[in-house]
Parts: structure tokens; sequence; C-alpha cells
């Protein structure tokens, strides 16, 4: 009713065929499901180049702050739990969509070049903007879109904490917001990714 095409797949491994043969916008993944658990289903994607950018939202039952942080750092972009109201599960969706674009206009600003950053590792913002090895993890999940919640999570951190680290974070780049911050650790994991 939302102008959406959806496919659906009855198993973890049936979702990563299915999404390997139509090749979604976004996947929306429990994380109990038969023969491939949703952890197993995010990894399996994002080992897939086609897949590593693809928005990927867990909608699950499961939400203690230790389930977040395993979804997250499984390489999920956000983490929903059930039960959800449309409008926010609509709007999660839509929100993922729309910085899916961006970042894809981002890329094709940068010359088209075809590299993609390369989300793995923060070690190559701490060695190329000059942060520290926390700082440079707090700036890889900002530029993923994390807000400070999910990054605190993620990290067993507060969010005064995070808030504090992207304070130093904006003043070693020089910039003023978070999304010039992102916009500078793209670029720096775009560039390592093409070495």
């Amino acid at each position: 009713m939302e102008g959406f095409e959806v496919v659906t797949a009855k198993s973890g491994r049936i979702g990563v065929d299915t999404a390997r043969s139509e090749k979604p916008d976004v996947i929306l993944c429990d994380i109990m499901m038969p023969e491939m658990d949703g952890y197993t289903v995010v990894q399996t994607l994002r080992e897939d180049a086609a897949f590593a950018t693809t928005p990927f939202l867990f909608l699950t039952a499961k939400g203690e702050k230790s389930d977040i942080r395993v979804g997250m750092n499984f390489g999920a972009d956000d983490y929903l739990t059930k039960p959800i109201v449309r409008e926010d599960l609509l709007a999660a969706i839509e929100a993922r969509l729309a910085r899916a674009e961006a970042q894809g206009e981002h890329y094709r600003e940068l010359g088209g070049t075809g590299n993609l950053p390369d989300f793995s590792s923060p070690a190559p913002l701490q060695q190329d903007l000059g942060l520290t090895a926390r700082e440079a993890e707090v700036l890889l999940w900002v530029a993923q879109g994390k807000s400070n919640g999910d990054v605190s999570a993620i990290l067993g951190c507060s969010e005064k904490t995070v808030k504090q680290h992207l304070g130093n974070i904006f003043e070693k780049l020089g910039v003023e917001n978070r999304t010039s911050a992102s916009l500078v650790a793209v670029e720096a994991l775009a560039r390592h990714s093409a070495k």
C-alpha cells in the first residue's frame, strides 16, 4: 500500500538466495529464523560486494542492549524491536533508503571512481585523520548513519561519552557537524579501499 514491491523468504538461507537474485533496495530481517539466523544472513550478505552498502534493518523481538550491540556489530544499519507501529517502521525504511541515495550521490560526486568506502575497520580513520582509536571507532559508526544512542550501545559506553568524542572529532577535522565529519570519513575510507 506504500508503493514498495515486497519479496519475502521463509528462512534465512532462502532470504540470502532471494536477495542475491532480486537485488533489493533495502533488507528487513528477523534474527530468529530457521536454517540461518539473521546474524549469519547479514554477515553473509555483507561479505558480498553487491550488498556492502544495501540498507539492512533487523526487525526482531530480541530487544536487550546486548542483542542490539551484536546486531549492529554484524553490520545492520538499524535495529527495530517488535512490536513496532507501522509509522515507525516506514520512517526507518524511508530514512535508510534516503541515506543510501545520499551516499550514492556523494560517491558519484567523488568522480564515479567506483571505490566504495570500506567500513570493516576504523584503522584508516585513525591513521589518515589523526584520531585516537576510540574516536575512529565512533566516527566509523557515525559515518554509517548511526545515532549517538546506537553508537553508545555498539561500543558499550554512555551517550555523553560518544558526544565528547564527537566534539573532539569535529575539532580535529575542522568541521562543525556530524554530516561534515561523515563526509570526511567516507572520503578517507573510499581512498583507503582504492589502495
